[in-house]
């Protein structure tokens, strides 16, 4: 078949794989030589700690990229181009550079990412080049999965049967790689270079390591082979958090170390079979798929409430909330549940998905704090951090999103706290100052009997702090704040 293009360069962004990567398969297959590159964005990066797992993730992934890339050119002159800079500036003058007529690249739907591609479309425009995106990081995107009126949905058990009656009973088609491929070009000089150490992109090493995060394809692929084995009672245990339940692919999903459609077909396999647990996995990354969809279609919701009447809510402001706030961040509530959730956060950068809504119903509905604050806390803080899900979750939480919870259903964290970690397993990883109390008394510390806390030695206020607010006394003031939206 002949080439449409002499030259392509594939851009990877949050697609850190090779094999099933529709950008790269496009791209061999449209032209007659093709280069790939990365692009560490100062852009995004400037914005970042300088101890951020996220860039040490992507880092020691594009390491496995980069010697994929080889292997599958069967030469070793192959390999990732990696640049530091401006992405919208770079990927051009790379392009020009390369004589490419083309360049490729997932799709990527949130904000920032469009008003760059649509920088980068319009230089590359002027130079005679083209960008050609492919849908990657879903299933269905934007407007592929419609009411019978022919408009998004904002309600996700319709949206589930229409995705799974789209999908139907065929297998997600997966992009294969010729062998050798041998269209992979050999780099030039100026970027025969191996991928640049952190310190290169001036950040410095995280506990990443110390944590034992699976990174790249074949952390991504660890982290799947032992799922499989337990997804049959994934629906018995996620909801668990000392238990381990879930998947953890959630960074390898982010960043696109795994495939969506090959997560997807194991998941249908699995569903074939009678797995209620592989039905209960799959909807989950519907989800992802939902919320995807929300942002491309409803983007408002960056910035502002799915429901408009949410925005009219007065939140807590001034020093005191600022106080409670800070008291949340640090996971020094006085509700031990929370805490624990907290703690996970901010040592490891996961929060187990049943504390995310915990967490975030407490700051909204007992703390009185506009959810925009907690989803920039968990942006920053969050190794999977993703925009749509990210926002989607916190506006669930705060009633103010699509098909979110009633504004009536605020979470009780102590018996949440009973229900989900009862034998308090989790608070004593992560609330170590509370260890020696009994599995009755750990969910609520302030309610056990003075002599308990002593022997467990226990000093409330001075080990751990007292609740910043009472439960009911929140869920009152919490109620008032939302009768602007009852009507």
């Amino acid at each position: 078949m002949q080439k449409l293009f002499p030259s392509g360069l594939v851009w990877l962004r949050r697609d850190l794989r090779v094999q099933d990567n529709p950008a790269l398969a496009a791209a061999l297959a449209q032209c007659q030589q093709v280069h790939c590159v990365f692009v560490f964005d100062t852009a995004i990066l400037d914005a970042l700690p300088r101890q951020d797992r996220r860039v040490e993730f992507i880092r020691e992934s594009l390491v496995e990229v980069d010697a994929a890339l080889r292997q599958a050119a069967g030469h070793t002159k192959a390999g990732l181009i990696v640049l530091h800079g401006a992405a919208s500036h770079e990927i051009p003058a790379l392009a020009k550079a390369l004589q490419a007529q083309a360049v490729f690249a997932a799709k990527d739907y949130e904000p920032y990412a469009l008003q760059r591609d649509a920088a980068v479309h319009k230089v590359l425009q002027a130079q005679g080049a083209s960008l050609v995106q492919m849908k990657d990081h879903v299933v269905f995107e934007e407007r592929e999965v419609l009411t019978q009126m022919g408009k998004p949905y904002g309600v996700f058990t319709p949206y589930l049967r229409a995705w799974l009656a789209k999908l139907g009973t065929s297998p997600q088609p997966l992009h294969t790689l010729p062998t050798p491929c041998a269209q992979l070009a050999a780099r030039p000089a100026a970027h025969a270079h191996a991928v640049p150490t952190l310190q290169d992109l001036g950040f410095e090493t995280t506990n990443l390591q110390t944590l034992a995060i699976p990174t790249g394809l074949s952390g991504g692929a660890a982290l799947l082979d032992d799922f499989v084995g337990r997804m049959d009672g994934y629906d018995e245990t996620r909801n668990f958090p000392a238990v381990k339940g879930p998947s953890y692919l959630g960074v390898h999903l982010r960043f696109g170390t795994v495939s969506i459609r090959h997560l997807v077909n194991l998941a249908r396999q699995r569903m074939a079979e009678g797995s209620t647990g592989a039905q209960t996995w799959l909807a989950e990354l519907v989800w992802r798929d939902f919320y995807v969809q929300i942002l491309a279609n409803f983007p408002q919701v960056a910035t502002g409430a799915f429901k408009p009447e949410y925005d009219a809510i007065a939140w807590e402001e001034g020093e005191r909330a600022d106080a409670l706030y800070a008291a949340w961040c640090a996971g020094a509530t006085g509700y031990p549940l929370v805490d624990a959730a907290m703690a996970q956060l901010n040592q490891t950068g996961y929060m187990h998905n049943r504390l995310r809504m915990v967490a975030g119903s407490f700051l909204v509905k007992h703390l009185g704090l506009d959810w925009r604050w907690g989803e920039r806390y968990f942006a920053t803080h969050l190794n999977d951090f993703d925009l749509s899900a990210n926002n989607g979750g916190w506006q669930w939480v705060s009633s103010s999103g699509c098909d979110a919870q009633p504004y009536f259903r605020i979470f009780n964290p102590v018996t949440q706290s009973e229900k989900f970690d009862a034998q308090g397993k989790f608070i004593r990883r992560y609330v170590p100052a509370l260890k020696g109390l009994s599995d009755k008394a750990i969910h609520a510390p302030w309610m056990a009997k003075p002599m308990e806390l002593l022997a467990a030695g226990v000093t409330l206020g001075k080990d751990y702090p007292l609740p910043v607010v009472d439960h009911a006394a929140a869920r009152g003031r919490t109620l008032l704040r939302y009768g602007v939206v009852k009507k």
